[in-house]
């Protein structure tokens, strides 16, 4: 019984790792794609979710302070 050459065992090896490399990212990119998408028109920028937190905070101080010189 003939063994098969180097060559032949390698470009298998090969062609197996690209086929399941392929089917690997295709499997990732499915399961990234699965939740809901929101386009960047609709979602708001970095700096707009920063300056609504700091305005958040700004009232939460004010009404604290404003609790304390009641007291």
């Amino acid at each position: 019984m003939a063994l098969p050459s180097v060559w032949s065992v390698m470009r298998v090896a090969v062609l197996s790792l690209s086929v399941l490399s392929l089917l690997s990212v295709r499997l990732v990119g499915a399961v990234q794609d699965s939740g809901s998408v929101i386009p960047a028109e609709s979602r708001p920028c970095v700096d707009c979710h920063a300056f609504e937190f700091m305005q958040r905070a700004l009232q939460d101080l004010k009404k604290t302070a404003y609790n304390l010189d009641t007291r």
